[in-house]
Formats: C-alpha cells, sequence, structure tokens
C-alpha cells in the first residue's frame, strides 16, 4: 500500500532553508527553556521518601491520587505496587522526618478508608538520585557515540555528522518541550528518550540506504535531485512506520494512566520530530555539508564517474 503516488515528485530539499529556519526556532525555545525553568526531576533524581500501604479490599488508585491532591500532597506519585493491595506513595524531600510525613499521609488516606495500613517507609538521598542522573546522561553519550561509529563506517562521514546532528536536534527540542510543559522527567521519560534514539536513527539510515543506492543506479541528476528523489521514494514507508508507531505510543498515552503518562508523551513528541529531522535534517544537512555523488559509489564506479568528467570513452 502506498501512501503517495508512485510518481511523486515533492521538492524537499528545495524547501530545507524554510525547515532550518523551523528548527532553529524550536532549538532557540527549548534552549531559553532549559535555562530559565530547567527540568522538573521526578523523585527518582531527586531522592525523597517512599510510602508503601496496604488496602485489604483492593485500592482505587483515582481515589487515592485525588484524596492526596486534595490533602496538599501534589507532588507525590502514587501508584499500584504488585497488585490493587499494595500502593507505592513517593513524596519529594521536605523539612519533616520522614516518619512524621508518612504518618500525615497515612492519616489523609484514612480519612477515605478506614482499612489502609502502613507497611514499609524508606527514604531515597538525593546521592542516589544525582547517581541516576549521571548514569542516564552518561548512556546518552554512549548511544550517540555509537551510532557515530556505526554511521560512519558504514556509509559516509558527511552522512554520519547529519545522522548525529539530527538526533541532538531531535533530544533537544523534546527535552526543551519536556522542561516548557513541566513534564515531570523521571526514569521513565529517560528510558523514552533512549528508544527515540534508537527510533530516530533508524528512520534516518532507511533514507541513507536509498540515498547511496541511487547514487550507485541514476547516472544523470545533480545530488539535490538523487536525493529529493530518495526521500520521495521512501516517504510512503516513513509515514506508514511513523504513523503505526505514533498511534502505539497513542494507545499509551489515553489508556497507560499516570505511570506511562510521561514516557508516551515523550514518545508522541520524539516520533514527531524525528519524522521531520529524517527529512529535513540529516539529510539536508548532509547535502549542504559537501556530500558528492563520488563518495557514496563503489571504487570501479568511481574510476567510470571520473572518466566520464574527464572525457575518456
Amino acid at each position: 500500500m502506498n501512501v503517495f503516488p508512485a510518481d511523486a515528485r515533492f521538492d524537499f530539499f528545495g524547501k530545507r532553508f524554510f525547515a532550518y529556519a523551523l528548527s532553529a526556532i524550536l532549538l532557540l525555545v527549548a534552549a531559553g527553556s532549559l535555562a530559565t525553568k530547567g527540568l522538573n526531576l521526578g523523585l527518582d533524581f531527586t531522592g525523597g521518601v517512599v510510602v508503601e500501604l496496604g488496602y485489604p479490599g483492593g485500592a482505587d488508585i483515582e481515589a487515592v491520587r485525588d484524596t492526596l491532591d486534595a490533602q496538599g500532597f501534589d507532588q507525590a506519585v502514587a501508584q499500584l505496587f504488585g497488585s490493587s493491595e499494595s500502593v507505592l506513595i513517593r513524596l519529594p524531600p521536605s523539612g519533616e522526618s520522614q516518619s512524621r510525613l508518612a504518618d500525615q499521609v497515612l492519616i489523609a488516606l484514612q480519612s477515605e478508608s478506614d482499612d489502609v495500613t502502613m507497611r514499609r517507609v524508606e527514604y531515597v538521598g538525593p546521592a542516589v538520585g544525582d547517581e541516576l542522573f549521571n548514569a542516564g546522561g552518561l548512556a546518552l553519550l554512549v548511544v550517540l557515540a555509537g551510532i557515530l561509529v556505526y554511521v560512519g563506517f558504514r556509509f559516509q562521514v558527511r552522512l554520519a555528522g547529519g545522522a548525529i546532528l539530527a538526533l541532538a536536534h531531535d533530544l533537544v527540542v523534546v527535552l526543551g518541550i519536556v522542561s516548557l510543559v513541566g513534564l515531570r522527567f523521571d526514569l521513565t521519560v529517560l528510558a523514552a528518550f533512549l528508544a527515540l534514539a534508537g527510533y530516530s536513527i533508524n528512520d534516518t539510515i532507511v533514507v541513507f540506504d536509498r540515498i547511496r543506492e541511487n547514487f550507485q543506479k541514476m547516472r544523470k541528476g545533480t545530488e539535490k535531485e538523487v536525493m529529493n528523489a530518495s526521500v520521495n521514494q521512501t516517504m510512503s514507508r516513513t509515514v506508514l512506520t511513523s504513523g503505526t508507531t505514533f498511534l502505539t505510543a497513542l494507545a499509551l498515552f489515553v489508556f497507560g494512566g499516570e505511570a506511562l503518562y510521561g514516557f508516551s508523551l515523550t514518545l508522541l513528541l520524539g516520533i514527531a520530530i524525528g519524522t521531520f529531522s529524517s527529512i529535513y535534517v540529516a539529510s539536508a544537512l548532509s547535502l549542504d555539508m559537501g556530500l558528492k555523488r563520488q563518495d557514496l559509489l563503489k571504487i570501479d564506479d568511481k574510476e567510470r564517474l571520473k572518466q566520464a568528467e574527464d572525457g575518456a570513452p
């Protein structure tokens, strides 16, 4: 099934400077939000108090969250833990002792349900959160370095540069939007960023494969024309793949509840931005960085091309 007709010829690269302007605006907004607002770090990174409560008859997790909000614990994160009879509540650090804070939560919830019991109280120090945050940042750097080596080895240095710049563009823009809307940045959101890194580069490599193939097959046409044709040929696949992935993430966003809210929203943003960057950032930047036909030709093809340019028979 083709979403676009076989002879579709959209001039993507002719409009690339408008796309550059849009990317520049998004990056400026993202950088401004990160510089002024920063990230709303979750308890995974800031530390805090973890309270486990027992509900013998099963807990209504939405009612628990509503009660906590009404009692002033608006930053608390509540989720089922193993079964509906166990609720895990995470609270940010405060000036009060952890036992007193846990007692306040228990009293607040017992006002709605008398059978609530305390099971355990734990304190997560900020040092653990710092270690997680540093480990997550290191993981992202390792991913970027690995992708740079892989794309550079498989394709060409200019394409590798375009891919890395596109991936950095995606992550910075999505991170800026997360900061702008005040989304809680926890381990699930970090996992979404790692997933986006793999998804975005996969889409880019599909486009790069077609570009390399067409440089070897299409003897006529400039680099811009060949690359434009390649993007047109892969557009149907890009729309179908991104569309189905977007719908899957949308289902998680709608039905996944609060526990998957940050994860699914980050995926939705990343899929949209990543699809845009695969066309207008990765490939276009590679072209403007000086990518030439001979950069992707095989050795014997390069020799024939050189002979043709020199006028040899």
